[in-house]
């Protein structure tokens, strides 16, 4: 017995950390929309922010906010109890002897499943707040996002706080993941403003056209192989025929929401437009992927591609009508991960009997009021201190040359 039940604490501990494997490769999904989607000026300031973002993400997280938000104490509270770091390893003796309660993966692979979902939340900022904001006002607004901000209402949810004890439901992070980061990014779009040429003064909405769709196109499916472990391991174990059991559903359910969400938003695009957009196609993979996020196990496989499809219409319309609003948003993240997000966390109750309505509306409140809030402070203080956004002149050259004084592309250069 002793055996099994250290081969099954081994198993799930693996597990756990393939999963955060498939998170942590999902910084490259990002990066590679995010640099397929901007313009090649802009390629290699979006690069330097995706991977630094990420390093100052892991790092801010292991310092405080990984003890922020697991503190362990303050069951159902508000404010949360600071923890000690990433905590105490667990031995042997206590995987062994504690019975029921005994401890069924390392706390080292919680600590880095966890750590990777606060890089994704951060990756969702870079995104809308491309081409034209300060590469190190962006980062100092990571220190802040990734060490306070989303941890403290991670608490609230995944952290045993006020929202989980109000039956507040959502397995892998519409709300505390992708809402979050959307929240944070609308902040500071709104006092960043649009790039410049985005809009007429007459109420027109001039494309920008994205360098690279074939590197778009490649980050969207990373982002989906990625996903798999951002929900799969959000099960947490899989050692049993149960648990097993649930994560083939949940993989099975998260491909059929992306694949749902894809068909819908070709079919919306087409209706509008005429044509096949492969943006909105992309984006709606990451839409119906987003949706099906807060409740991937409950829905049949049926089930999670119309959530995923009506993720994949909403996010269409939410891209348009946020232009209509004059909020620039390059990639369409505030659009894939807020507004979806908000759906998909409304649509748990239709197939998770414990979540209802008001629960939910409660935690897409309270998540959406304290990180845009909190965001638009320190935004606002970076904004004061340093300055948010690059010149006309240097937006005009590229971000590239200006602030990370290189090219991606120097060889189509003209000389």
């Amino acid at each position: 017995m002793e055996s099994v039940t250290q081969l099954s604490y081994a198993l799930d501990t693996f597990y756990f950390l393939m999963s955060g494997a498939l998170v942590m490769w999902m910084a490259a999904g990002f990066a590679m929309l995010e640099a397929g989607l901007v313009r090649s000026k802009n390629t290699v300031e979006i690069l330097t922010k995706n991977i630094a973002l990420f390093a100052v993400a892991c790092t801010m997280y292991l310092l405080c906010g990984y003890a922020i938000m697991y503190p362990g104490a303050n069951e159902g509270g508000i404010l949360p109890v600071l923890g000690t770091l990433i905590g105490t390893e667990n031995t042997v003796e206590s995987v062994v002897a504690g019975g029921d309660d005994a401890p069924y993966y390392s706390m080292r692979s919680d600590f880095f499943f966890q750590v990777v979902f606060v890089a994704t939340a951060m990756s969702i900022v870079s995104g809308a707040v491309a081409e034209r904001m300060k590469l190190w006002a962006f980062l100092v607004f990571a220190v802040f996002m990734a060490g306070f901000i989303y941890p403290v209402q991670g608490f609230w949810k995944w952290g045993g706080g006020f929202l989980d004890a109000a039956g507040f439901q959502d397995f892998a992070g519409s709300g505390v993941v992708h809402l979050a980061g959307a929240a944070a990014a609308l902040a500071g779009v709104l006092l960043l403003g649009a790039r410049k040429g985005k809009y007429g003064k007459n109420g027109e909405v001039n494309a920008i056209p994205g360098a690279n769709l074939p590197l778009a196109t490649l980050g969207t499916f990373i982002l989906w192989l990625g996903w798999f472990g951002f929900n799969g391991g959000s099960q947490l174990q899989i050692s049993s025929v149960e648990n097993a059991n649930a994560v083939a559903q949940i993989f099975t359910n998260t491909n059929a929401g992306a694949a749902g969400g894809v068909i819908a938003a070709l079919i919306v695009a087409r209706l509008l437009f005429g044509k096949a957009d492969l943006t909105m196609a992309l984006n709606g993979a990451l839409a119906g992927l987003v949706a099906i996020t807060a409740e991937p196990l409950t829905p049949s496989a049926l089930t999670a591609t119309l959530i995923g499809a009506v993720g994949g219409s909403i996010v269409v319309f939410a891209i348009l009508g946020l232009d209509k609003l004059r909020i620039d948003d390059p990639v369409g993240a505030i659009s894939v991960h807020g507004i979806v997000g908000i759906w998909g966390l409304l649509a748990v109750p239709l197939t998770n009997s414990e979540a209802n309505p008001s629960s939910q509306l409660l935690g897409i409140i309270t998540i959406f009021g304290w990180v845009f809030v909190a965001s638009l402070i320190v935004w606002s203080g970076i904004k004061a201190i340093m300055g948010l956004r690059i010149s006309q002149e240097e937006e005009y050259e590229g971000a590239d040359r200006t602030e990370c004084g290189m090219e991606a592309y120097p060889e189509f250069t003209t000389k």
